[in-house]
Order: structure tokens, then C-alpha cells, then sequence
């Protein structure tokens, strides 16, 4: 019988030492959970990259399993963000009375804090400053603007990045193996590409392809995700990199016609320009001709999301690569 557990909770780490990728921002956070006295933490990063799980981590290396049913109070923001919840539901547990090893805190960890509106985040800088002694709190974020500067400066802010392609990859594998699911190696490569550091992206879109296909293979990561073929876009840039228009305008066009959006096929397309190999390898003019590919394609990027859409935005990129392919190596 399968199990239908989803991999991001069975396989979600339970310390820090199980925790994969920023290894030293996890390292700073060791020591922290060793000393005993945390701070209050602002975690901040893109989605996917172990923000509120590595808060949950710490709170069981800190307290122990014992303690965390008792001195954690776990709340999403994006669901409770009104200063009625901060008033009642996380006052009241400042409140409580929960006995501790000496040196040690409740923690209160608000996932996706920078959505709570600016009178609950008011309310919540008090409350900060008010249980200091007994409650800290740890707040995750995508983006740090968002979080009023008053709280800003009450926390460490601990900044995480998208995790590296190998930390993805060593990861996705060792669950794979675990579950006994059946691969190709190019498989993972295109699930590593699609999930661009989103860990939780990753084992979903490889959990997703196994239950329905039963293996995971380049083509059937592609069907799940309703993805453009990274390989046929690396050939696009191959052509216009070697100048051959006609050729790279025939080859968007077949891509265009397969029924993608411009813009999931424009913002693909910007990644494998900007993760894979050019033809052109090392030297000024390999740089430069990256630079200059990225930069049209992100300018072309910019005019679809404002509307324009159509087969015409995507020769005209093609139009503009070749340009750019052949003016620096005429330069050079």
C-alpha cells in the first residue's frame, strides 16, 4: 500500500543537524540553541528554503521534543494577521506559565510574518518588548521591507539564500532511495532545475511525478511542472548564439505553438541563459555575451508581464540575440 504522506512533512528535518543548504547561517543557529539564549530572530528568504523549519529545529534542540508540545507556539500569519489575534492568542501564551530548564524561552515562530498588517505588528513590537524575559519570538519572511523597522531592530536578522543545486540534489536523491522510486539521472536534473532552490518545490514536483507516472524521467517532470524543455531553450540560445536566425525564430515558434505562456517561457528561458553553459565557454567574450543575452531576455521579460504577449515579442528577442551574439564577435 502506497504511502500518501507528502515527503516535505515525512522527510521534514527535526534538527538542525539534519538541516541541508545555508550551512552557516544553521551553524550560527547551533551554537545559539547550544548557549541556550536566543534572541528574538527575524529569518528572512525566498520561499522554500527551510525558513520556519529550521525555526521549528531549534526549538527542539533548544527545549527538547518534551518541551515543545508545552513552550512553542507555532501561527501563520497569513491566516491570523489582525491585532486581535496578537492581543488575545499570542499574549495569552506570554502569559502561561510553562517551567523551563534555567536559561531557556518559550518561542513563539510567526510563519510569514511581513504579511501582518502594521497595527498588529505595532501590537506585536509591545508584546516584544513586555515577555522579553520569558517569550522570544521568531519570525519568517520573504521579504524584510515588510516587517516595520521598530521589530526589525529588536531581532538578529538571519538572512537565507536559495539552496545550491547539489544541496537539492543530494537531498532529493537520498529521499528517493528511501522511498524506492525508480529514476534517470536527467530526471533529477530537471527536477533541480524547476524547483531553482525551492526544496519543498522539489520533493513535490518529484512526490507528484512518481504518483502519477511511476517514474521520473526528464519528460515526465516537464508534464508535471507544465514546463518548456530547458534543452530545447539551451538549443534556442545555441542558435542565436551561432547566428543562425531563421533556424532560432523556427525553434521559439514551435516552443510558442506547444502552449505555453510567453512569460513562463520567457522566465525559463532567463534561467537556462543564466545556469547553463553558453557554446561560447571562459573569457571576456563568453562574460559579455551572457551579460548581454540576460539583459535582453530580462527586457523582454519586462514587456510581457506589462501585456505584451504575443509570438512578435519572442522573434523580435531572437532578432536581438543574434544581434548581440554577432556585435561581440565582431569586437572581438
Amino acid at each position: 500500500m502506497l504511502d500518501h504522506q507528502p515527503w516535505i512533512e515525512k522527510y521534514r528535518p527535526r534538527t538542525l543537524s539534519e538541516v541541508v543548504g545555508n550551512q552557516p547561517v544553521v551553524e550560527r543557529l547551533r551554537a545559539l540553541a547550544l548557549s541556550g539564549n536566543v534572541p528574538h530572530l527575524l529569518l528572512v528568504g525566498p520561499p522554500g528554503v527551510g525558513k520556519t523549519t529550521v525555526a521549528l529545529a531549534l526549538a527542539r534542540d533548544t527545549l527538547g521534543d518534551a518541551l515543545v508540545q508545552q513552550a512553542v507556539l507555532e501561527l501563520n500569519a497569513s491566516d491570523e494577521r489582525g491585532i486581535d489575534v496578537v492581543r488575545n492568542k499570542i499574549k495569552m501564551f506570554c502569559q502561561q506559565h510553562v517551567t523551563l530548564p534555567p536559561g531557556r524561552h518559550k518561542l513563539i515562530i510567526l510563519d510569514e510574518a511581513d504579511s501582518m498588517t502594521p497595527a498588529a505588528q505595532q501590537a506585536l513590537r509591545r508584546i516584544m518588548e513586555l515577555y522579553s524575559s520569558t517569550t522570544r519570538f521568531a519570525l519568517a519572511a520573504n521579504v524584510s521591507s515588510k516587517i516595520i523597522e521598530p521589530i526589525q531592530s529588536r531581532c538578529a536578522v538571519i538572512r537565507f539564500r536559495r539552496l545550491g543545486d547539489e544541496a537539492v540534489r543530494s537531498r532529493l536523491v537520498s529521499v528517493l532511495e528511501e522511498e524506492h522510486v525508480p529514476y534517470e539521472p536527467d530526471g533529477i536534473e530537471t527536477i533541480v532545475f524547476t524547483a531553482d532552490g525551492d526544496m519543498r518545490q522539489a520533493l513535490n514536483n518529484a512526490q507528484a511525478t512518481w504518483f502519477g507516472f511511476g517514474v521520473i524521467t526528464t519528460e515526465h517532470v516537464l508534464r508535471v511542472c507544465d514546463s518548456p524543455s530547458p534543452a530545447r531553450l539551451r538549443r534556442f540560445l545555441e542558435l542565436c548564439e551561432t547566428q543562425k536566425f531563421e533556424q532560432a525564430v523556427g525553434e521559439i515558434e514551435a516552443i510558442w505553438r506547444s502552449g505555453y505562456a510567453a512569460s513562463d517561457l520567457v522566465a525559463t528561458l532567463f534561467r537556462v541563459a543564466r545556469t547553463q553553459a553558453m557554446i561560447t565557454e571562459g573569457g571576456e567574450r563568453g562574460r559579455d555575451l551572457r551579460l548581454e543575452f540576460l539583459r535582453e531576455i530580462g527586457l523582454t521579460h519586462m514587456r510581457i508581464t506589462d501585456g505584451l504577449s504575443s509570438l512578435l515579442q519572442l522573434t523580435a528577442l531572437a532578432s536581438k540575440l543574434v544581434r548581440c551574439a554577432e556585435r561581440i564577435h565582431t569586437a572581438q
